[in-house]
């Protein structure tokens, strides 16, 4: 996930450089506090701990407090590991990187390096949907994710673009996913309001579709075949091929010294 974009334009919680700082401090794999005595727990099982309280129940009810008592430890105690909820959120995020099957493999096909950076960011979007409330604009890397990042950089700049055109592509490819993915957390948070699915709530509206159809104001749609809307159709890969073919032909214009 690019660190230079902020693609949520709602979040709960946001980062910034002051409280940041400490995350360059302390390494993201330790498991020692910063002060005191050890209080029986690892850096680790507080993040994993933070996690899965946000899998199961959303952000907002990820606190100091919900933690420590998941653990069995003092609020206090958590203060020795991390310092603040922003850090907190930090660790998190790069804790869900790190163990979303992110390992690059090294390729000679640019696509097939930004098809994987795509899917890989997608499929931690759906696992963790809480990681779309988090603001990236100035989220603290880990060696991982910096590694990650300069390995996709590289397999891209073959292509001969610019610097700044490089940062592009990697913003372009994760705004086009975070889109995808809040289209999809829409949908379950339709569901959970509702009660009914996506074929429960459009078959209650096939009635009122059917009249308006039938009315011959819209004979566009009305010319759409009834497979038009099939969950088997994969629009997110349709889209992000579309996208590639557009940088295709870009670079491919680049090379002829026509851009």
């Amino acid at each position: 996930m690019t660190p230079t974009t902020n693609h949520t334009g709602n979040n709960t919680e946001t980062t910034n450089s002051k409280d940041t700082t400490h995350t360059h401090e302390l390494p993201q794999d330790t498991d020692h506090p910063r002060r005191g005595p050890k209080p029986g727990k690892t850096l680790n099982q507080i993040v994993e701990t933070a996690i899965q309280i946000a899998d199961t129940r959303g952000l907002e009810a990820v606190s100091m407090r919900r933690i420590a008592t998941e653990l069995g430890i003092g609020t206090m105690s958590l203060y020795r590991y991390i310092p603040n909820k922003n850090e907190l959120l930090n660790h998190m995020l790069n804790h869900c990187v790190r163990t979303n099957n992110h390992t690059h493999n090294p390729t000679t096909n640019w696509r097939t390096t930004l098809e994987n950076y795509a899917r890989n960011n997608l499929a931690l979007y759906r696992l963790h949907p809480w990681t779309l409330q988090i603001s990236r604009h100035r989220s603290t890397l880990d060696p991982h994710r910096t590694h990650d990042m300069k390995k996709i950089i590289s397999d891209i700049k073959s292509k001969n673009l610019h610097s700044p055109e490089l940062v592009s592509v990697i913003i372009m490819i994760d705004s086009y996913v975070t889109g995808v993915a809040h289209f999809d957390l829409y949908a379950q948070e339709a569901g959970r309001r509702t009660g009914l699915t996506d074929s429960e709530f459009w078959a209650g509206q096939r009635s009122v579709l059917q009249e308006v159809m039938a009315s011959g104001r819209f004979p566009t749609l009305n010319s759409l075949s009834e497979d038009s809307s099939s969950s088997d159709f994969d629009h997110f890969e349709f889209g992000l091929q579309r996208i590639l073919d557009g940088l295709e032909a870009f670079v491919e214009r680049r090379g002829r010294g026509s851009e």
